[in-house]
């Protein structure tokens, strides 16, 4: 009983899986493949009607007169109405299957986009915006296509043949036979062509396939980001290295894959759209045996050859769809694979009956956490310490230490693996995700503007936030002075009509945008980190009103940007090193007092160009 609910709940693959999501729209696209279905069979009306035609005309050979007029043209609009009906009816079921697909599109869309905001945020990171955005805009947009084009045509491929083969042996069935033998043989070159494709069969090349572009597009989002430092330095694709041996590993892989299955695929679309030759040498043969046994019956004979070298010429053209089809559907199942691979990843959980947050002390109780879970490589090991309401709590080491991990913990991006974050007495697990959000904001190294208005970009920390809280939050930041030179002001598009922002100026905004949020808890990772001296002295002043009175985490390579912080945890190697004020640390040397002692010193250095080097003053 058990097993039996298992297997109920399994989710499903491959063409089921298709077929399932195009289900959504269930009544519409059974009316979508009832029309095509019945257009397929339409189709054949006029191959019907030309052979009555082309047999009334060669019964009356030599004296076309004795022909009967009336007959050829009834059969004549017959062939009209068949080819009208045909293109009509299909239309129609066209129709019902675009309206099913753009609705499913719609809510695919909307239900990934969705996902996406409910998983954890560390996910983003992880998986790459790359891959998120070929699963968002290609692989979506092909199950569009296939709901709209594919599936009506698969499911009049599927049934074409039953009538069809109903006539081709009705009429004779030498004749059907003949024609039969050609569709087997086309299907049995083009099975062999699949197995050609690989040892592990033509879905699994067709998975290696999509992992190839996702890594493709990945590398390429990631050249187009950084193309102002290629620019800079002169270097081209091949300097970028991932880009190159994605592009490189996808080049190889496909001519490989191409090569294998050329000569298999053409024999194959050629003997399928040439089944006439099967019929020829029957035809040769049968003929001769009739000419000499029965003279009179000649002509009927002809009549019967022609028929099925028209009517073969449909054979070719259904089973082409089917081969077709059966190619979209491998791709198609790896793009179904690769979203349902995202949504697949768990939501972050939320209790029933969350707890509230009532006070804003931050505390890491023997945090422990791995990126890589397969592995258990630990970013952080046993940390502990408490960031206290009110202080500014600075977190410093080396590169690589854990630094920017502690603060993507603190609003939950990533579930902790082991011991507990907690905010006041509440663990960031069991707090309603909407309520940890607005308790926390964010000031990052890499600020992202929207292109919208300077105004648009402050209010984003509040979307209730009047524009003279906007404009006093824009003052507090440091801002006025460089918005009211911009055309437009605080109405100016950013990215637009050449309207670019240094790295100074984005920080000071998004400085702004939380202070309009006015969270109690302020997060702040490496937001100075590449500041000049003049801008950072101005965020100095921006951050002097943001973490007033506020529970102030600070992540810094600065050293001289927290000396005066409550507290400095040092971590290395993804543990708590030391703890304590600027002068406690130094007073105890270690990590702390080394990294202390290198700042101090390098502070000092100077260009020197006559000697072509680095002076130490």
């Amino acid at each position: 009983m058990n097993k039996t609910k298992k297997n109920r709940e399994r989710p499903k693959t491959g063409f089921a899986r298709l077929f399932e999501i195009a289900m959504m729209k269930k009544p519409l696209i059974i009316g979508s493949i009832i029309l095509s279905v019945l257009a397929a069979v339409i189709g054949f009306v006029p191959y019907v009607a030309i052979y009555f035609i082309i047999k009334s005309v060669i019964e009356a050979l030599p004296d076309l007169s004795g022909a009967d007029g009336a007959y050829i043209v009834r059969w004549g609009w017959i062939a009209f109405g068949g080819a009208v009906g045909n293109i009509l009816v299909y239309f129609a079921a066209l129709m019902l299957s675009h309206l099913a697909a753009f609705g499913t599109l719609y809510k695919l869309k909307v239900d990934f986009a969705s996902h996406l905001a409910r998983v954890p945020l560390g996910l983003h990171v992880l998986i790459g915006s790359g891959k998120l955005r070929k699963i968002t805009d290609e692989n979506i947009e092909k199950i569009e296509g296939f709901i709209a084009h594919q599936l009506p045509d698969l499911a009049a491929a599927a049934a074409a043949p039953v009538p069809l083969f109903a006539m081709l042996f009705a009429v004779d069935w030498r004749f059907g036979l003949a024609s039969a033998l050609g569709v087997v043989v086309g299907l049995v070159m083009y099975s062999y062509m699949t197995r050609m494709m690989g040892s592990d069969g033509a879905q699994a090349n067709m998975d290696r396939y999509q992992r190839a572009m996702e890594d493709m597009n990945n590398a390429t989002v990631e050249y187009i980001r950084g193309i102002s430092v290629v620019k800079a330095f002169r270097q081209t694709v091949y300097s970028f290295r991932r880009l190159y041996d994605s592009i490189k590993k996808y080049t190889k892989w496909i001519l490989e894959f191409t090569l294998k299955m050329k000569n298999s695929y053409a024999a194959a679309i050629t003997v399928v759209q040439s089944i006439f030759l099967f019929i020829m040498p029957v035809a040769v043969l049968v003929g001769m045996r009739v000419a000499q046994e029965d003279a009179d019956a000649f002509p009927a004979f002809v009549t019967t050859v022609l028929f099925y070298l028209i009517l073969t010429q449909s054979v070719g053209g259904v089973v082409l769809k089917v081969i077709y089809a059966s190619g979209t559907m491998m791709q198609l199942t790896g793009h179904a694979e690769a979203m349902d691979a995202v949504l697949a990843e768990p939501e972050l959980s939320v209790r029933p009956d969350p707890k509230p947050i009532n006070s804003h002390d931050v505390t890491f109780d023997d945090v422990t956490f791995s990126y890589d879970k397969e592995n258990e490589i630990e970013a952080l090991s046993g940390v502990s310490f408490t960031a206290k309401q009110g202080e500014v709590t600075a977190i410093v080491g080396p590169s690589g230490g854990g630094k920017s991990t502690i603060a993507h913990l603190i609003p939950r991006f990533f579930d902790v693996s082991g011991g507990a974050v907690r905010i006041g007495d509440t663990d960031v697990c069991d707090a309603d995700p909407h309520a940890l959000m607005d308790n926390v904001s964010f000031v990052f190294q890499d600020v992202y503007l929207f292109k919208q208005s300077v105004m648009d970009n402050i209010r984003m920390g509040d979307p209730s936030a009047s524009d003279e809280r906007v404009y006093e939050a824009a003052r507090d930041a440091q801002c006025t002075a460089f918005v009211e030179k911009l055309p437009q002001g605080f109405q100016t598009v950013i990215g637009t009509k050449g309207i670019h922002l240094s790295g100074g100026e984005r920080q000071r905004l998004a400085i702004a945008r939380a202070i309009v949020k006015d969270s109690p808890i302020v997060v702040l990772d490496e937001a100075t980190a590449f500041s000049d001296p003049e801008n950072e002295y101005l965020i100095q002043l921006a951050f002097e009103r943001l973490m007033k009175n506020k529970t102030v985490v600070m992540i810094a390579h600065r050293l001289s940007s927290v000396r005066g912080a409550d507290r400095i945890i040092v971590v290395d190697g993804g543990r708590v090193a030391q703890s304590g004020t600027h002068d406690k640390l130094l007073e105890q040397g270690g990590k702390y007092g080394d990294m202390w002692k290198v700042y101090t010193e390098t502070s000092s250095w100077r260009m020197s160009a006559a000697k072509g080097g680095i002076d130490n003053e």
